[in-house]
Order: structure tokens, then C-alpha cells, then sequence
């Protein structure tokens, strides 16, 4: 869930996960609305409710944290014989679950309503499954371990909240650095004789892989953010990770299918205010707004819209085995 980055740490933006008081009847996805059809596909696309064939868990005094596969589906997955392990805090395995990561402010919040043990404790999670199951099938098969062993009950709710849409700046026009996939580079360079081209960028764009967010530090503390033949939904969900704060972000610029994109910018300063006219940083380079709009074409407007959020009804600290 984190784009993949060198020599810097980065931070999610999706979905809100709070904590519901008090507590309702102890069962996985009880209670409110059902869950809303965007989660349901992918959990239906998965093959529903599954479960691990074997589990343990137990609680571990290292403070380092580990996992056997990425869990962001950004990155390539190779199925690897349905071997779950890792070492995590309780609201990670939640987003890995639920397919929702969070912002740090948003972990913030919601770690200020669990209980002191599911705020501090990393817990080792290893599992097995028949087969060769999927990423997403591993996310089913979490949901039900989390429901059986930390008696986690969650469900979806409908809320109306401000959210940064962003839009085209002119309708049907995109910027420089943000194009169709079909007019760039194509993913299999060697297949498609492209790499002998004398224009670099085809030699060897940026990122080289398509599918997935690479995250570069430049000179002058500067950062280059790109991914190709990606949704505009998954380039939305980027930017967010890697800069806006505050409010959910959301694509709303009307364009479909696989897209390239490429942003240069200055980080601003943690205290900057969101949807505010930005000045140049000391860097010398551009803001993330002014980027956004002389390079996507692109440009974040604030306005009220119905969010579904995934709240927690019930948790309890599980028994090790």
C-alpha cells in the first residue's frame, strides 16, 4: 500500500477506519450498511469468505516490522504456495484485510480509540493455505483470522465529509507528463523492439516497470513521483501517499483506462495549509500544486461528498497458539 520509494519513507491516503462505541455483537462485517459494491467486487472477484488451513499467532517484543510479500497492490506478486508470515501492529493486518491504507494522521486517530495493547503490541502472524491463493484471497483469508482470533467485528457506513476531487484543470486536456499509456513506451520493451529507439525516454522511461508507483529523492530535496499503465484512480491514490494531507483524496477527473504520469516537485514545509496558492519553495523547485498544474494539468478542488468508511464494532486481544 506504500508506492515503492528509495532512501525516504512515505505515508498512505484512502479510506477512513475508525472506531465505533460501544461495541455491537462480536462477528466478522456485522451490523450498518453491507458493504459497499466497490469492496464487495473485489472480495467477490477473490471467491468470498476463505480461511487459512493452519494459524498461529503470538506476541513479539521486536519493534521491526515484517512481511513475506508486499501487501500494496502496486507491487508484483508471485502467488508463493498460500505462506502467510509476518510481524505487524493490529491496525496494519486491518488495512492489508480491508484494502485500506491509512494516513498517518488517520492511524493516529483511529489508534487513539483501541485499546492499549492493540496500539503497542506487534503480533508474528503465520498461516497456511491450500493451493496457491492470490494476494486478495490472502486479504479473505485475514478477514477471517482477525474475526475468529481477535473476535473483530467491523462494518461499513456512509458519511458526508469535505474531500480534495481531483480534476482537469481544462476538460479533456491533460498536461505534459500525463498521457494514455497507448501513446508512451509500451510495458514489454524488449517484445516490442522499442529499446533500440534513440529517444531516452523510450529507452528507458521512468518508472521502467508498469504496474506500480516508483518514488525517487532528487537534488535540491526534491522528489520525482511516477508510475505507467496505471487507473487515474491509482495516480489519485499516489499523490495522495506521497504529499497532500488532510482531507481524502479522490479522482474525479473523468478519465478512463491505463495512463503515464511523471511529477517533479518540492516537498512543502509539514505546517503548509492544503487549498492554498503555494509560493516556490527554498529548494528552487516547484510546489506540489504548481506541479500538479504545469505538469498533469490537473488541480485539487474542495467539496462535500459521501465517503463509505469501514468502522471497527468490536476487538479483543487474542489467545497465542
Amino acid at each position: 500500500m506504500r508506492p515503492r520509494t528509495h532512501s525516504v519513507a512515505m505515508t498512505a491516503l484512502a479510506l477512513i477506519l475508525a472506531l465505533l462505541a460501544p461495541a455491537s455483537p462480536v462477528g466478522a462485517q456485522t451490523g450498518g450498511d453491507a458493504a459497499p459494491a466497490a469492496d464487495q467486487n473485489w472480495q467477490t472477484a477473490a471467491g468470498g469468505k476463505m480461511s487459512f488451513e493452519v494459524a498461529s499467532i503470538r506476541e513479539s517484543p521486536d519493534s521491526v516490522h515484517t512481511m513475506n510479500f508486499r501487501w500494496d497492490d502496486e507491487a508484483p506478486f508471485t502467488p508463493n504456495g498460500g505462506y502467510f508470515s509476518a510481524r505487524n501492529f493490529l491496525v496494519n493486518y486491518i488495512e492489508f484485510a480491508y484494502k485500506l491504507p491509512l494516513t498517518d494522521e488517520e492511524e493516529g486517530t483511529l489508534l487513539q480509540h483501541l485499546p492499549r495493547w492493540a496500539r503497542e503490541d506487534n503480533f508474528v502472524i503465520q498461516a497456511r493455505a491450500s493451493g496457491n491463493p492470490t494476494r486478495d484471497q490472502m486479504r479473505l483469508m485475514m478477514q477471517s483470522l482477525l474475526a475468529e482470533r481477535f473476535m473483530l467485528a467491523v462494518h461499513f457506513e456512509s458519511r458526508e465529509e469535505t474531500v480534495a476531487a481531483l480534476t482537469l484543470i481544462e476538460p479533456g486536456k491533460t498536461g505534459p507528463a500525463l498521457r494514455p499509456h497507448r501513446e508512451g513506451p509500451p510495458c514489454d520493451l524488449q517484445g516490442a523492439g522499442s529499446v533500440g529507439s534513440s529517444s531516452q525516454e523510450v529507452i528507458r522511461p521512468f518508472p521502467f516497470k508498469c504496474g506500480f508507483l516508483d518514488l525517487v529523492e532528487l537534488p535540491n530535496h526534491q522528489r520525482r513521483l511516477g508510475a505507467r499503465n496505471v487507473t487515474m484512480g491509482k495516480i489519485a491514490n499516489g499523490l495522495a501517499r506521497v504529499e497532500w494531507q488532510g482531507h481524502t483524496l479522490v479522482d474525479e477527473t473523468g478519465l478512463n483506462g491505463g495512463y503515464d504520469f511523471k511529477i517533479e516537485w518540492a516537498p512543502a514545509p509539514a505546517i503548509a495549509a492544503p487549498f492554498t496558492e503555494d509560493n516556490p519553495s527554498d529548494s528552487g523547485g516547484p510546489t506540489f500544486q504548481m506541479a500538479l498544474k504545469d505538469q498533469l494539468g490537473l488541480k485539487l478542488v474542495k467539496r462535500r461528498a459521501t465517503v463509505r468508511v469501514l468502522l471497527i464494532d468490536h476487538v479483543e486481544r487474542p489467545s497465542e497458539n
